[in-house]
Formats: structure tokens, C-alpha cells, sequence
């Protein structure tokens, strides 16, 4: 709470967790929040390749008053949400070697009306396949691409979720800049929370699958694989192959032993 701080101060904190939430109430002087997630190593850093690189994600509440949040990159200060942004998320990386921080700072009003700066976070290492997230800043390039068979490949074994079925409808968001696609599962091979549950057609799991509204996203007949990441609850598209050719790269992969890992295929 800001009232417990004094005018013009700066209160310093580590943000440590791959993912959270943080509430300012009454926001007053500022927060510097130190992004110092506790990532595992990774291939790249294990077999001396490049440096990963660290992502993270904002996302206002839509009650978000009383502050600005700002990314501080090496002394450098960048505006990230204004105060009362639209509840959209922001995505921005950075190497481990550099400097990286949030600076919340408070916007003064002459009422002492009460005001929260929230927000969620997510805080990670660099994804293993593409993931098509809605901030421009992070993933404009390639986001819309159909993945190539070794991504396919990599997205069955690391995906949040894997998702055999048919889009029943495409719906979409101006505001966000977001397509809802929505999916009727015909096999649900793994998702890591229950982003798909019982309520089409007797047996037939429902769920919604977002991607940036610039993809142009389109209803069509026959059945896809979908895989994608969970970003703040919500299911996120990476690669989604007709389950045809799904089967014609798999089985391909197999033969040659280039499969990363093993996918039940019928």
C-alpha cells in the first residue's frame, strides 16, 4: 500500500517467480521491480551456443489507476502501460546479462480517492517453438507462418497443449487484436491445465484457441493438430497442421529417427 510510503520514495523488489500478480493500492512515489526470474539452463547455454534470451509478459487489470508502468533497460526508460491502458498484454525480451527492471510510478491526483495499480506477470526463458502472443514488440515476426516440420515436431513434445480436432467457429476482437478459434476436440493428447472440457456434442470436449487477429484466421473443414502455450489463462495457438500432413511428417521422422519424441499416431 502507498500509504505506508513516503511522497517520493522508491521502494525496491525482486520479482523471483515465474509468474504472479502484484496490487498497489493507493499507489504513491514509485516501485522498482527487479526481474530476476529462476530460469532452468537450457540446451543453447548447456552446448555453448547463444545466450537464451529471458521474456516477460504485463497484463493490467482493467481497474489498472494510479500509476505508469515503465520498462527500465540498462538506465533507459520505456513506456509500457499508461495509466488506465486497455487490459492487453506486453511482451518484451532481454539477454541475461543485461540490466532489466519495472519502474511503477505513481501519477498524482489532487483526490484521495482510492486507486489500484495491478497487474500479472509471467517471466520465462525463451520458448522452444514460436509462440504467437499478442504483443507486436515480441513475436510480430514469423507469428503468422505456418510452421516448418521440425517445429511441428519440437511443438507436439513441448507444447502446454496438444489437441486433435475441428474449428467450429472464428470469432474476433478488434479492441485486442485477437482471433477466438473455436475448437471441438476429438482427442485431447495433453494439456497441462483443463483448457478443454465436456459441452459440444456427447464426447466432443469445447475450447477457444487464441492468435493475433493480423493472422486472418479463417473457419474450415477437416481436422487439425493444435498445439500452443497457456499465456495468463488463456490458450495461446503455436502450430496447427491439418492432422493429415501431421501424420505424413511423423511417420517420415520415424523412419529416419528424427522424431524428438514419441506421439501416438492412428
Amino acid at each position: 500500500s502507498g500509504l505506508s510510503q513516503e511522497a517520493g520514495s522508491v521502494e525496491q523488489l525482486s520479482l523471483h517467480c515465474a509468474e504472479g500478480s502484484l496490487e498497489w493500492l493507493y499507489p504513491t512515489g514509485a516501485l522498482r521491480l527487479r526481474l530476476a526470474p529462476r530460469l532452468p539452463p537450457t540446451s543453447a547455454a548447456v552446448k555453448g551456443g547463444s545466450p537464451p534470451h529471458v521474456t516477460a509478459c504485463i497484463k493490467p487489470t482493467g481497474t489498472f489507476r494510479g500509476a505508469q508502468l515503465y520498462l527500465e533497460r540498462e538506465g533507459v526508460l520505456e513506456l509500457l502501460l499508461p495509466e488506465a491502458p486497455r487490459p492487453r498484454a506486453r511482451c518484451f525480451s532481454w539477454l541475461p546479462q543485461e540490466k532489466v527492471a519495472l519502474f511503477l510510478q505513481a501519477t498524482p491526483h489532487p483526490d484521495i480517492s482510492r486507486r489500484i495499480a495491478a497487474f500479472r506477470y509471467e517471466l520465462r526463458g525463451d520458448w522452444l517453438a514460436r509462440p504467437a502472443l499478442p504483443a507486436a514488440s515480441l513475436s510480430a515476426e514469423g507469428a503468422c507462418r505456418p510452421c516448418n516440420d521440425t517445429e511441428i515436431l519440437m511443438a507436439i513434445c513441448t507444447s502446454d497443449f496438444v489437441i486433435r480436432g475441428s474449428i467450429r467457429s472464428v470469432s474476433n476482437d478488434a479492441e485486442l487484436q485477437e482471433s477466438i478459434i473455436g475448437v471441438s476436440a476429438t482427442r485431447i493428447h495433453r494439456q497441462k491445465f483443463p483448457l478443454f472440457q465436456a459441452g459440444g456434442r456427447p464426447g466432443r470436449p469445447v475450447g477457444s484457441i487464441r492468435t493475433p487477429l493480423r493472422c486472418g484466421v479463417k473457419p474450415g473443414p477437416g481436422t487439425f493438430l493444435f498445439t500452443g502455450w497457456l499465456h495468463f489463462g488463456e490458450a495461446w495457438l503455436s502450430c496447427a497442421p491439418r492432422y493429415r500432413d501431421f501424420q505424413r511428417i511423423y511417420e517420415g521422422a520415424q523412419r529416419t529417427r528424427q522424431n524428438p519424441c514419441e506421439f501416438p499416431v492412428d
